[in-house]
Protein backbone atom coordinates (compact mmCIF):
# COMPACT_ATOMS: atom_id res chain seq x y z
CA UNK A 1 0.00 0.00 0.00
CA UNK A 2 2.76 2.32 0.75
CA UNK A 3 4.63 1.47 -2.64
CA UNK A 4 1.22 2.76 -4.15
CA UNK A 5 1.20 5.83 -2.01
CA UNK A 6 4.84 6.95 -3.01
CA UNK A 7 4.41 5.83 -6.55
CA UNK A 8 5.70 9.68 -8.02
CA UNK A 9 8.45 9.10 -5.40
CA UNK A 10 9.43 5.70 -7.00
CA UNK A 11 9.20 6.77 -10.47
CA UNK A 12 11.58 10.08 -10.08
CA UNK A 13 14.19 8.05 -8.41
CA UNK A 14 13.54 5.69 -11.24
CA UNK A 15 14.68 8.44 -13.28
CA UNK A 16 17.11 10.01 -12.01
CA UNK A 17 19.01 6.81 -11.28
CA UNK A 18 18.70 5.54 -15.18
CA UNK A 19 19.65 9.39 -16.54
CA UNK A 20 22.88 8.84 -13.51
CA UNK A 21 23.70 5.66 -15.17
CA UNK A 22 23.26 6.62 -19.08
CA UNK A 23 25.41 9.82 -18.59
CA UNK A 24 28.28 7.71 -16.48
CA UNK A 25 28.29 4.72 -19.13
CA UNK A 26 27.89 6.94 -22.16
CA UNK A 27 30.94 7.01 -24.39
CA UNK A 28 32.82 10.80 -25.42
CA UNK A 29 32.33 11.15 -28.93
CA UNK A 30 35.97 11.18 -30.77
CA UNK A 31 36.08 14.71 -32.49
CA UNK A 32 38.87 14.81 -35.25
CA UNK A 33 39.97 17.75 -37.20
CA UNK A 34 39.38 18.09 -40.58
CA UNK A 35 41.24 20.48 -43.22
CA UNK A 36 38.81 23.29 -43.70
CA UNK A 37 36.71 22.81 -47.22
CA UNK A 38 37.04 24.99 -49.72
CA UNK A 39 33.97 27.23 -49.63
CA UNK A 40 33.17 28.06 -52.97
CA UNK A 41 35.05 26.34 -56.31
CA UNK A 42 35.19 27.68 -59.60
CA UNK A 43 34.46 24.76 -62.19
CA UNK A 44 32.74 27.04 -65.52
CA UNK A 45 34.17 30.78 -65.77
CA UNK A 46 31.27 31.27 -68.36
CA UNK A 47 28.67 30.81 -66.08
CA UNK A 48 25.42 32.29 -67.09
CA UNK A 49 24.47 35.07 -64.16
CA UNK A 50 21.11 35.91 -64.66
CA UNK A 51 20.20 39.40 -63.27
CA UNK A 52 16.51 40.45 -62.71
CA UNK A 53 15.82 44.34 -62.77
CA UNK A 54 11.91 45.78 -61.70
CA UNK A 55 10.80 48.58 -60.46
CA UNK A 56 8.99 48.54 -56.88
CA UNK A 57 4.88 48.80 -56.67
CA UNK A 58 3.78 51.42 -54.77
CA UNK A 59 1.22 51.27 -52.53
CA UNK A 60 -1.36 52.67 -54.67
CA UNK A 61 -0.75 50.27 -57.30
CA UNK A 62 -0.44 47.45 -55.37
CA UNK A 63 -3.79 48.07 -54.52
CA UNK A 64 -5.00 48.06 -57.73
CA UNK A 65 -3.85 44.87 -58.15
CA UNK A 66 -6.34 43.49 -55.44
Amino acid sequence: MKVRKNLEAVFLVAAVCTTWAAYATAETPVVRATSAAPSAVVVDSKMPVVIVTAKRLSAAEKAAMD
